[in-house]
């Protein structure tokens, strides 16, 4: 897919359609790494994982709905502290 190369600050950057972080699992603040690939003149961008480990008797799933609920409503819960 074609992107251009537009300022971004004092920087330089591109814009990653919303169709390719969401296939990705990528959002706002997610950690990227950024490679330069010399033998085939071009960048490299991949997802940085952090391996997770869940405590003895916590089930995956339910850490990733925990997870998911704290992505979807996280925002509205810390508008509700403040008050």
């Amino acid at each position: 897919m074609k992107r251009k190369i537009c300022a971004i600050g004092n920087s330089k950057g591109i814009s990653i359609p919303v169709d390719v972080l969401e296939e990705l699992n990528l959002a706002l603040g997610s950690d990227v790494d950024i490679k330069l690939d010399d033998k085939h003149s071009r960048i490299v961008i991949e997802p940085i994982r952090k391996e997770r480990k869940y405590p003895k008797g916590v089930d995956q799933e339910f850490v990733t709905q925990v997870n998911d609920f704290i992505e979807k409503y996280g925002p509205a819960l810390k508008e509700i502290a403040k008050k």
